[in-house]
């Protein structure tokens, strides 16, 4: 099975934005996720960013700036991320104090995590929770 060897992730989704620095603003200020890199090409497009939130990842860059992942990505619809975090009512306030669009407040489930959901100016989906799948420890 594939994987790393460090014990880290080893799924990240890639998502492309249309404007790809301000979705950064908007996941690194209002979603809290922070800036691990962040490269940009010609004329200011992103040609890839890394924003980690606790142990994952996510990769960002910018839609129309060509290459092959480009072109298959051309046409996809928004996706949806499920992101585990410690304090779902401060990350859901913190969200709602940068106008972040909430499609759900914080909701026990009957899983027994607590989540709320969030749509990105570009329509992905972001679910914040406490549920945390396990990965085979």
């Amino acid at each position: 099975m594939a994987g790393t060897s460090g014990g880290g992730p080893s799924v990240f989704p890639t998502l492309l934005y249309a404007d790809a620095k301000a979705a950064i603003k908007q996941l690194t200020e209002g979603l809290g996720f922070t800036e691990l890199a962040v490269y940009e090409g010609a004329g200011g497009t992103v040609t890839h960013a890394e924003l980690v939130q606790g142990n994952g990842a996510v990769m960002i860059g910018s839609k129309g700036r060509g290459g092959l992942y480009d072109t298959l990505m051309r046409d996809a619809g928004p996706a949806g991320v499920y992101v585990a975090v410690d304090d779902v009512d401060a990350h859901h306030q913190n969200a709602v104090d940068h106008g972040v669009e909430i499609l759900m407040p914080p909701t026990d489930q009957d899983y027994g995590s607590r989540d709320y959901l969030a749509r990105d100016a570009e329509g992905n989906v972001w679910s914040f929770g406490t549920y945390a799948p396990r990965t085979g420890d």
